[in-house]
């Protein structure tokens, strides 16, 4: 299981019974986690807020507060569906796209799709890019995208903020002949489009992913894939973004893995879904 370990304003503080208690700065919150099947440690740990059927809070609360992981910002505040902004979890794909980005000398062309609130695309604009797209559809992950690249001093890079269905974006991408030499793809387990439109991961990632790997520039660099349906397993994962790889002559260089969070009271991982790697060089995997 991969898991980030260089995080200072963020951890998880315990977990169990269905719940998990997580630090952001100098709030502490807690939230429903069904994965957290064990016994909490500590379960009087005094808390700030808790969510139950909505948030319920101890003390007066800001409306949103600033995390930093490294050299990036990150606006937080809890949702009405129990989110905080920001998924953890994925500062180790942070990190490894931003080191196999370094490796190239050419400024690279980034799709992120499902991009919620920017984490991956903000990584990515930190470093030598040429443009990121960040594709969500819903306005208001959009709007927290924008304060997220403000936040981070970003407004003088290319990244283009769009509401659209991922698929159809694709399809116009792939229309325009637009190529990109990463692409992230963080698809819901469940969803709908900005039109209605539905969404079931089981019956769509294999067209995504066909449709997605056209757009793969000759000298593409990486794809990244986050998927969070227990039935999906990551070597179903792999093999399904192998067959759309294979369709483009990609070498199959790709490796799929469980990612999670350390919790701090306890010698356990909290398990966060699966990633799923491929990268043009296989020594950088």
């Amino acid at each position: 299981m991969r898991v980030p370990t260089e995080w200072t304003d963020f951890e998880v503080l315990d977990a169990g019974n269905g719940l998990k208690t997580e630090r952001y700065h100098d709030i502490i919150v807690r939230r429903p986690d069904p994965v957290a099947t064990w016994k909490p440690t500590t379960p009087g740990m005094p808390i700030d807020a808790f969510f139950k059927e909505g948030w319920h809070f101890n003390r007066t609360l800001p409306e949103s507060w600033i995390i930093q992981y490294k050299d990036l910002n990150f606006k937080v505040r809890p949702t009405s569906f129990k989110h905080t902004g920001i998924f953890p979890e994925q500062a180790v794909n942070w990190d490894w796209m931003r080191s196999v980005i370094q490796t190239h000398t050419e400024p690279v062309r980034i799709l992120n799709l499902f991009g919620y609130t920017g984490g991956a695309t903000i990584a990515c604009a930190k470093e030598n890019v040429e443009e990121v797209v960040h594709i969500d559809a819903l306005k208001g992950m959009i709007a927290w995208t924008r304060e997220n690249i403000e936040l981070n001093d970003l407004t003088d890079k290319k990244i283009r903020t769009i509401v659209e269905d991922a698929m159809k974006f694709i399809e116009r991408e792939k229309r325009r002949g637009r190529t990109y030499h990463g692409i992230v793809m963080d698809p819901p387990s469940f969803g709908r489009g900005p039109k209605g439109e539905r969404w079931k991961i089981e019956d769509q990632l294999q067209p995504l992913l066909n449709a997605a790997m056209e757009l793969l520039d000759p000298n593409a660099l990486f794809v990244v894939l986050n998927t969070y349906t227990t039935n999906l397993t990551p070597k179903k994962v792999r093999h399904a973004l192998n067959d759309a790889l294979r369709d483009q002559k990609f070498p199959l260089n790709t490796h799929s893995e469980a990612i999670g969070l350390p919790i701090t009271s306890m010698d356990t991982m909290l398990p966060c879904g699966v990633t799923t790697r491929w990268c043009y060089d296989e020594n950088l995997l």
